[in-house]
């Protein structure tokens, strides 16, 4: 079944700019009728068409990134102006989109203006004939700040298209884009889970008092994802979704992965005992998945060319934005040893893998921001198995002294206080529900810590679960917790969360609010700037 055809793009709060005409053009072009949804179609003639959106990434002080789609082989040109008006641009070219990269591309931008509101348009042009253009499409992001005094806010959540509540009509679609859109962040945390791959969308799935979720419904999605062509289309499901579009042409992401993005629970060298697939080497999966993630993301340390067999570069990073914070962007699947009841009493591979441990002590080393975000796709002290005997996180559910992963987070931990790094908060999403946890060490069992909290939010569109219980090996406390009473509650009977950050310029003070979909602020802690530990 289809989407409604969107309506007028309400108006958002005075510091940015209503997004006009191709954004609704965009989201037209995306409707269909019948039952399963169509997208847009590969023409033979015509000009090229951008009806997929665009989004931006990355975005630090004086630059960033734009992505988009084209319908056919096009050369991209982004222009960018102080106001909506464009009548004064710069232009930047762009990559020539083609099936390699499956007519995605990303342009860097350079030389911004600091604490800028800009304002872009992308112009697909044929490549045999650059005076045959499509449609621009527009866009606005605003630039980090280069003082202090201006403040930061930013929201997170993770969890997309899970558990087969994909993009209901009948609802309005991800309802929560929208809401954050109306919230005017700096930019979003997507905190992994971006997609579920191997998640099946059924049309329809009845509900336990009898009503009927109705689901956007794509090839791609009627089987788990295997071939580069399935995971590609399922990056693209999201983008079907009209809120998804009008977000991403307005709030810059920077995102992350997690396992869905490749399988459920996967790690690298696993051989998968699951009849649903036909190739069984996650290996060779999580190439095709990491590819497609560089295709259809705007990530600064990823790089997708036409013909490449995969993605170069890698998912961990930092974000500087602005003197106020750093945003440390983890990788907690790519390195880490295979899932186990993680008793070993010497790991120093972990979760994170020696390497990027190393650059992460080094980076927090270098940070001279105020605060410093540790940008986790799965929590510290939540108990999350794999099967019977493993787990799948880094507690393992022994209270005692750290073993397997929880050592590698002991030594960054311990890093981290004996450095005296401070301002250091844990984000995270992962486990379906919101939650505040504030770990300290005379509740340990590891005590060689700095007090710190962790901060869980979503989904943003998936099923709800209960509360994870906790492991005392880092002494958390949950201060507070929302989650359903039972599994797998849809979007129609449990509230979709999200995570909202603001630093005050004026004080540094950071204030972490836990929202749920419908405007209310579950819960809200101020934290100080300038400790070691909280």
């Amino acid at each position: 079944m289809s989407q409604p055809t969107p309506g007028q793009t309400p108006a958002v709060p005075a510091r940015r700019t209503v997004l006009r005409g191709s954004l609704a053009a965009s989201a037209a072009a995306l409707t269909a009728g019948g039952g399963a949804f169509a997208g847009p179609a590969f023409a033979l003639s015509g000009r090229p068409s951008a009806a997929w959106g665009v989004q931006t990434g990355d975005v630090t002080a004086h630059a960033g990134l734009v992505w988009v789609r084209s319908d056919r082989p096009a050369r991209m040109i982004v222009e960018t102006s102080s106001g909506e008006s464009f009548r004064r641009v710069h232009q930047h070219l762009g990559p020539l989109l083609g099936p390699g990269t499956d007519f995605t591309g990303t342009t860097a931008l350079r030389g911004l203006p600091a604490g800028e509101q800009i304002h872009y348009r992308v112009t697909l042009a044929d490549p045999d004939d650059p005076r045959r253009t499509g449609e621009p499409v527009t866009g606005t992001f605003r630039t980090a700040p280069a003082r202090r005094r201006d403040g930061v806010r930013f929201l997170w959540s993770g969890d997309i298209a899970g558990q087969g509540w994909g993009i209901n009509p009948d609802i309005g679609g991800f309802r929560a884009y929208e809401e954050m859109r109306r919230l005017d962040p700096d930019f979003f945390l997507c905190s992994g889970d971006t997609v579920y791959a191997d998640g099946v969308i059924q049309p329809s799935v009845t509900l336990p008092d009898g009503r009927i979720w109705r689901n956007v419904t794509t090839p791609e999605k009627s089987k788990v994802a295997e071939t580069l062509a399935e995971y590609r289309g399922n990056f693209r499901y999201n983008l079907l979704d009209h809120n998804v579009r009008a977000f991403n042409a307005q709030v810059p992401t920077v995102v992350q992965w997690d396992d869905h993005e490749v399988r459920n629970n996967w790690y690298p060298g696993q051989i998968l005992d699951d009849a649903r697939y036909t190739e069984k080497d996650v290996d060779v999966l999580a190439a095709r998945a990491s590819r497609a993630f560089a295709e259809y993301f705007p990530v600064s340390t990823l790089h997708a060319r036409a013909g490449e067999s995969r993605s170069e570069g890698r998912m961990h990073r930092v974000v500087r934005y602005g003197p106020l914070l750093d945003v440390f962007v983890l990788d907690m699947r790519s390195y880490r040893n295979a899932n186990s009841p993680g008793r070993q009493a010497d790991d120093t591979t972990g979760i994170l893998g020696a390497e990027q441990l190393e650059w992460l002590k080094r980076e927090l080393s270098r940070s001279r921001a105020v605060w410093k975000v540790l940008a986790a796709d799965m929590p510290l002290g939540l108990v999350v198995t794999d099967g019977a005997t493993d787990f799948e996180a880094v507690a393992q559910g022994d209270p005692g002294a750290p073993l397997g992963r929880e050592l590698q987070i002991a030594e960054l931990l311990r890093f981290i206080k004996h450095r005296r790094i401070t301002g250091t908060l844990w984000l995270t999403a992962d486990v379906h529900y919101t939650s505040a946890q504030h770990y300290a060490p005379e509740r340990a069992a590891f005590q060689d810590f700095a007090p710190f909290w962790e901060f869980v939010s979503g989904p943003l569109a998936a099923g709800g679960f209960p509360a994870n219980r906790l492991d005392d090996t880092f002494g958390p406390e949950r201060v507070f917790v929302r989650a359903p009473e039972r599994a797998n509650l849809s979007p129609m009977e449990s509230p979709q969360y999200f995570g909202e950050v603001d630093i005050d310029g004026d004080s540094g003070e950071l204030t972490v609010r836990l929202r749920a979909e419908g405007g209310t602020v579950l819960f809200s802690k101020v934290l100080q700037p300038g400790r070691v530990g909280q």
